[in-house]
């Protein structure tokens, strides 16, 4: 089920997030069309009780203003398009606003319960609405198809309870087993089966009262101290045939906008170009849409992405694979989901063939002169050796070695450690793609919760694990109720 740990604490702090402004569709031309006045024209819930529960989430998002402008404003990529959706179905609109409670619109948010994307479906969840998980995509974190699927829930949900909305939004956070067995035990004691009166899980008894704190604030913003983000009723994004697959950087370039704000707009793809079955669509700001559209369809076929099928041979190394095909080690290891540099022989590696989405890469490495270059890297406090490896893109191993270490010494602040990066600037921007992908989790250890289990649930390591948390290094095992912090990496957590 969606939404596996809602929180009052601000997810921008937590994942520290920084991405560039929305695209303005409309180019410079204003309107006094204000999409906040829509959704309140749509309210269909009471919003006038006077109920504990809502207060205390309204007094703590008040106490926050800042938190709702910087919510608002990344929904603005979003919100257009989830209110037509609701309307479409007849939905009351303060469900519009649910991702605020769920993701804060962070397209890319992920939770200790494995539950992803802006509207946080679980994975069984989200494959019983049709939002498959590849190597290539996570349509959970698909914008149109997420979204369709969780408004396809809660009328599910809607329906099961009698057209009981927050006893269906009840149900989206904790499940509609567990609320129709609170409601049974109401039944049978003679109690009101209402949202309000039943016993459900803490997070649950919370959930519904947040979302209604901010219906609240959204009707009257000014009452509350809060200023929401201005959003024009009108589209942001429209949605481009691409005619098959594309490097995702050459779209962006096509399109004229920047490789963030498409990634954004298209969240699920896992690598850096669409997958090669499947939908051929992209999202792209509206008044992208008409240029992007004629400069794919005049693409030739040399300027399309073709694809090779190396097979190992013995003596081959990953650095001379990727020279020979002008591209890089750091392409080669994000295709082939490799974690290092180690290959076999005899087994296959998938080459991207098109000469534009090497070239930018293979120029700027003989620019650089077809080698290394060292970068000095200042340590600063928190920094280990396995997270500045996987910054730069090169192994924990490598790095060690490079500074006279072993892998397991600890850093010093201050301490300046050489890198040797094996592409200069392209590295850096990989780097950077791949931290935007990285989000924080703080997980409670369950009894039964081994280290092992725990980094097979998240998809990281032992030692990873270990390295983020120093009283796990301090103790042999661990204890139901530790608190662990994770750095999941999206693009392969399950």
């Amino acid at each position: 089920m969606p939404a596996a740990e809602p929180s009052l604490e601000d997810p921008d702090l937590a994942n520290g997030m920084d991405e560039p402004a929305p695209h303005d569709p409309a180019g410079d031309q204003a309107t006094d069309q204000d999409l906040w006045e829509r959704i309140r024209r749509g309210y269909a819930l009471n919003l006038d009780q006077d109920n504990p529960r809502v207060r205390a989430q309204r007094d703590w998002y008040a106490r926050h203003p800042q938190y709702f402008t910087r919510v608002t404003t990344r929904s603005e990529r979003y919100l257009h398009f989830i209110v037509e959706e609701a309307e479409a179905r007849q939905m009351p609109l303060e469900l519009v606003l649910l991702p605020v409670v769920e993701s804060a619109f962070d397209p890319f948010a992920y939770s200790h319960g494995r539950a992803a994307g802006p509207w946080q479906f679980i994975p069984s969840t989200g494959k019983y609405f049709g939002l498959d998980q590849t190597w290539w995509y996570d349509n959970r974190r698909d914008i149109v198809r997420s979204t369709r699927a969780a408004l396809d829930y809660l009328q599910q949900l809607s329906e099961r309870f009698d057209g009981d909305w927050l006893l269906a939004l009840a149900s989206y956070n904790a499940g509609g087993g567990t609320v129709s067995r609170a409601r049974r035990r109401n039944e049978e004691a003679g109690l009101p089966t209402d949202f309000w009166n039943l016993d459900l899980p803490s997070e649950t008894t919370a959930y519904v009262p947040k979302l209604l704190a901010v219906a609240q604030i959204v009707r009257t913003p000014q009452r509350y101290g809060v200023t929401l983000h201005p959003i024009d009723d009108q589209p942001y994004f429209a949605s481009v045939d691409v005619g098959g697959q594309i490097d995702l950087a050459q779209a962006a370039s096509l399109a004229g906008i920047s490789t963030e704000e498409l990634y954004l707009l298209n969240p699920a793809f896992n690598r850096w170009a669409t997958a090669p079955h499947g939908s051929t669509e992209l999202l792209v700001p509206v008044g992208s849409a008409d240029t992007f559209r004629e400069r794919v369809a005049a693409l030739s076929p040399q300027e399309r992405m073709h694809w090779l099928r190396y097979t190992i041979r013995p003596g081959d190394s990953l650095i001379a694979i990727a020279r020979r095909h002008r591209t890089t080690p750091a392409v080669l290891r994000d295709i082939n989901d490799l974690q290092g540099s180690t290959i076999v022989a005899g087994r296959t590696l998938l080459i991207p063939e098109r000469a534009a989405a090497n070239g930018r890469l293979a120029g700027q490495t003989e620019r650089a002169g077809g080698g290394r270059q060292r970068v000095d890297h200042r340590v600063a406090s928190g920094e280990t050796l396995w997270a500045l490896a996987r910054s730069y893109d090169v192994s924990v191993r490598e790095l060690a070695r490079w500074n006279d270490m072993s892998p397991g010494d600890p850093l010093r602040i201050g301490q300046t450690l050489a890198v040797w990066t094996e592409d200069g600037p392209a590295a850096s921007r990989a780097a950077e793609r791949r931290d935007e992908m990285i989000r924080k989790v703080r997980y409670s250890v369950r009894r039964g919760d081994s280290l092992y289990a725990i980094a097979s649930r998240f998809n990281v390591s032992v030692s990873q694990i270990r390295d983020w948390n120093n009283t796990v290094k301090q103790r042999r095992y661990l204890q139901p109720g530790d608190r662990l912090t994770l750095y999941v990496d999206v693009r392969r957590a399950p």
